[in-house]
């Protein structure tokens, strides 16, 4: 084993033991595991900001739907309650401080977080309807929710925020609904645990983006949808160059693509913790009947082609 990979094997050992991850349980499940249902199910949950069906049922509440974030904003925050923009912006962290003043610091007096919730899950409903077509009445998408529900419960959201608001949301009783809930709740449980990755990286929101656009995750233009300045995009790169991090042409250094390395290995080890709850066997399953549903999605052109997420390319 070279000096490098030994290095490497023994800061993993050291992570796994300070997220508690070490011992026989926590080899059931791996964490290539928890990155593939994420990629699984995040194109299930993320669909709901995108479709047309909810741009209609904001937009009865009085939400702008000109742009996809007059509606984001709400839908995705209202688990959390009527809440500041300054609350906002610390649970979504990647996002500049001034969009999100521009879409919440009004929010709840257009409709209350209740409302918005409401609208939401009608949104979802008609949209899966439209995807599924008569799969929403299937079995194999029930026996679907039921594991995935059963996935979320099992998360631990202590300081996972927007994780905890959405798990403290009462089920609906249709299976499709229940599963797109669940995805919702593993996803924020997986995204509340990715900040602290970038935490633990020295990241702040600015420098996260820059640095996963040096690593190639999405283009530079993809990210300026989180509404940073050039300035503040420049500053960050400076920031990140005197670490070592950024080369002199942008891209990510050894060094930089080893810190943005451990903090995907960092997040997909505090994703696991539902997967292992489910086990192996059922989180397999899980997986397996994901497919026709995520296809569906896929193939219905409302997702964006690259996504800010890095899906596919990290």
């Amino acid at each position: 084993m070279s000096e490098n990979h030994e290095r490497q094997a023994t800061e993993r050992a050291e992570r796994d033991e300070l997220f508690g991850l070490r011992g026989e349980r926590g080899e059931q499940v791996a964490p290539a595991q928890a990155r593939r249902l994420w990629h699984l199910l995040e194109p299930l949950h993320a669909v709901v900001y995108y479709a047309p069906e909810v741009f209609e049922e904001a937009g009865v509440l009085g939400y702008s739907t000109e742009d996809r974030w007059g509606s984001y904003f709400p839908l995705r925050a209202a688990p959390l309650g009527p809440v500041s923009a300054e609350a906002v912006t610390s649970a979504f962290y990647s996002f500049q401080p001034g969009m999100v003043a521009r879409y919440v610091e009004d929010a709840w007096k257009v409709a209350t977080p209740e409302a918005a919730l409401a609208a939401r899950r009608r949104g979802v409903d008609r949209l899966y309807r439209e995807l599924f077509g008569d799969l929403v009445d299937s079995p194999e998408l029930a026996e679907a929710a039921a594991l995935a529900r059963r996935a979320a419960e099992a998360a631990v959201t202590a300081g996972r925020p927007l994780a905890a608001a959405n798990a403290a949301l009462a089920w609906p009783s249709e299976p499709h609904l229940q599963l797109w809930q669940a995805a919702t709740v593993l996803r924020e449980h997986r995204g509340d645990g990715h900040l602290a990755a970038l935490l633990l990286a020295g990241l702040d929101p600015a420098e996260a983006l820059v640095s996963f656009a040096a690593i190639g995750a999405a283009s530079v233009e993809r990210f300026e949808s989180r509404g940073w300045t050039r300035a503040q995009w420049a500053a960050a790169s400076e920031r990140l160059t005197a670490r070592g991090l950024l080369g002199a042409d942008g891209t990510a250094t050894e060094a930089g693509r080893d810190l943005r390395r451990r903090v995907e290995e960092d997040t997909d080890r505090l994703a696991l913790g539902p997967w292992r709850a489910l086990g192996p066997q059922f989180t397999e399953r899980l997986a397996t009947l994901l497919g026709d549903y995520w296809v569906a999605v896929l193939g219905s052109g409302l997702l964006p082609s690259e996504s800010t997420l890095g899906i596919g390319r990290v």
